[in-house]
């Protein structure tokens, strides 16, 4: 295929704002790609030349990528930066500049693209950043205008197709299965491997049964398994203690979700966001390799910043000063980390992914020893509601979150979100359970003082699984400082679109849409029903937007006095933010009819 073919498919998508034609054009895109090139389609697709947790970034800045586009059309650099300012987008900006030019032939294909920008992300050392200007602009030489637009994207991390995991499965599987609903036949595989590549080569080379055949890797990441909600102890108990064999519960701890992967010497580390954190923990690295004997395993835990004077540990904001690229060694003796290894998955050569959890802890036993910097977690296995309680006490008292509970004969259910695994946390009167995890979708322009921000009230929503779109819940003016206002619109005007994301269902139209990225804790009083936002509404499709709003007739999920707690998109995707099935858990909760 050719780099022009693929391209005219990003320019559709690009410019749709419905879920159902983004999944219908990328299935058009993968009937076209063969066996050799489908991988790198989807790749490229996601903005990427690797699987997201291999740690292979492209990585050039604006400036960089102007030099490149000055190179190719014979510009100056400070021209291209004048345009990309005037424009707002670097690939609006190479756009124009090859439109101008001469030349115009383009003779790439997705392979040629695929290999040159993974060149690029190789390319390290004394005189990198040149080189990988002059490759960049080698490329856009043989580019035409919206083929070149769409290539300086990728480098850039910005390609603005917004297409999730789950669309490309449905993409994939409308495909090649023939529908969409076939996407749950490969989200297990996709979930214990993290690589959508790898499940579109082997579904093209050997069908759905080579799929299911895929097995879990020690240096591939395995989906994160999440908690689901339940109001309080008694709860928990009738709902998880299955024959009187109670539950399992340990300290619920605020801090970075790391998975664990030792393959001999080598020791690799991933976020729940599936990103390769290896070189940020050099501490738990030397941990792993002094208390992991085993040759082979997979650990999943809680890392928190531990201040050995007061032998404390610390909170989640200290904690995140961990997340750095510079001075990690500086970093790392005067906030060092310890890890509160609460699952195993794999094991000398085997997956326990199917392994019921009180044996899989028994493995943990086998794997870790001592616990000087991997700390096997704390649990007991209560049978009484008083107990669950006490336990969720003490964990308050001790400054933690709350505790996590599990059915003892659970699974480890990767990428899966369900009553197998139900977090307890404290709460104050008047306030909801827990926080709510929310994405921004825009932000309305401000008022009086908040002028000079941009930004006076940002359009938030949830996400829905069922549908693998954003959808409203609330708008919030309040929990933000002026600096944080700031903050956000600067990040926010990154990622503006001039028309509502193809992922986003929202009746509210907001000054400006943004691509649904950035991940914020909100914590609020309650949740009510509400006709103007869309979180789990029942939409009559032959009614209008106003008809709707007029007559009562459909009516979603709302929060009650919002305010923003904390951003969060460090550590979680937007695809790990509250869902629409957790938000209506938590309104029946809350004794809502």
């Amino acid at each position: 295929m050719t780099f022009v073919e693929l391209t005219r498919y990003f320019e559709k998508m690009e410019t749709t704002s419905s879920r159902l034609s983004l999944i219908e054009i990328l299935s058009d895109l993968f009937k076209s790609a063969h066996n050799d090139e489908i991988a790198k389609i989807v790749y490229l697709s996601q903005g990427r030349v690797a699987p997201f947790y291999a740690p292979v970034e492209i990585g050039m800045a604006d400036k960089n990528v102007a030099a490149a586009i000055g190179l190719a059309f014979d510009e100056d650099k400070d021209k291209v930066l004048h345009l990309f300012n005037k424009l707002g987008d670097m690939g609006l900006a190479a756009k124009q500049l090859r439109a101008e030019s001469k030349d115009k032939k383009s003779v790439l294909t997705v392979a040629d693209v695929f290999e040159g920008l993974t060149e690029i992300a190789h390319t390290n050392g004394e005189g990198s950043v040149e080189k990988k200007q002059r490759m960049l602009a080698d490329m856009l030489k043989q580019c035409d205008a919206n083929s070149a637009k769409h290539l300086v994207r990728i480098p850039l991390g910005n390609n603005r197709l917004g297409i999730g995991d789950p669309t490309i499965l449905d993409g994939l599987a409308t495909a090649k299965l023939g529908d969409k609903v076939q996407r749950k036949l490969l989200e297990k595989s996709y979930n214990e491997t993290s690589d959508l590549g790898l499940i579109a080569t082997t579904l093209w080379q050997g069908g759905l049964e080579a799929v299911r055949k895929l097995k879990v890797s020690v240096g591939r990441p395995i989906r994160s398994e999440l908690c689901e909600r339940l109001p309080n102890a008694q709860k928990v108990v009738e709902k998880m203690s299955v024959d009187n064999q109670g539950v399992h519960v340990t300290p619920k701890y605020d801090g970075f979700r790391v998975q664990i992967h030792k393959n001999g010497d080598k020791v690799e580390m991933f976020s729940r966001n599936l990103e390769d954190m290896t070189h940020m923990f050099p501490d738990l690295i030397e941990g792993v390799r002094k208390q992991v004997k085993v040759k082979s395993v997979i650990l999943d835990s809680e890392a928190l910043a531990y201040q050995p004077e007061s032998e404390e540990f610390l909170p989640f904001q200290e904690t995140t000063k961990r997340r750095r690229k510079h001075n990690i060694e500086e970093v790392a003796k005067s906030l060092p980390l310890r890890a509160f290894v609460f699952d195993i998955l794999y094991f000398e050569g085997k997956s326990l992914l199917d392994t019921p959890l009180l044996e899989r802890l028994e493995y943990i036993k086998k794997a870790v020893h001592g616990d000087e910097t991997l700390i096997p977690a704390p649990g007991k296995v209560l049978k009484k509601a008083e107990q669950v309680q006490a336990m969720l006490e003490d964990s308050i008292s001790k400054g933690l979150e709350g505790v996590v509970v599990k059915r003892v004969d659970s699974p480890y259910q990767a990428g899966g979100r369900n009553f197998n695994w139900v977090k307890l946390k404290r709460h104050a009167a008047g306030e909801l359970h827990d926080t709510i995890d929310c994405v921004i979708l825009g932000y309305i322009t401000g008022k009086g003082k908040r002028t000079a921000f941009g930004a006076g009230a940002l359009l938030v929503g949830v996400y829905d699984e069922q549908n693998d779109e954003f959808v409203s819940v609330s708008k919030i003016g309040t929990g933000l400082s002026d600096e944080e206002w700031q903050e956000i619109h600067k990040r926010a005007d990154k990622i503006k679109v001039d028309h509502k994301p193809a992922r986003v269902n929202s009746l509210i139209v907001p000054s400006v849409w943004v691509r649904p990225e950035i991940v914020i804790e909100v914590l609020a009083d309650e949740i009510t029903r509400s006709p103007l936002h869309t979180a789990g509404m029942e939409v009559d499709s032959k009614l209008n937007d106003e008809t709707k709003k007029m007559e009562g007739k459909s009516t979603g999920y709302a929060l009650r006095f919002p305010r923003l707690v904390s951003f969060r998109d460090k550590d979680k995707k937007p695809e790990d933010a509250t869902t629409v099935k957790e938000l209506i858990e938590m309104f029946k909760e809350q004794g809502k009819k």
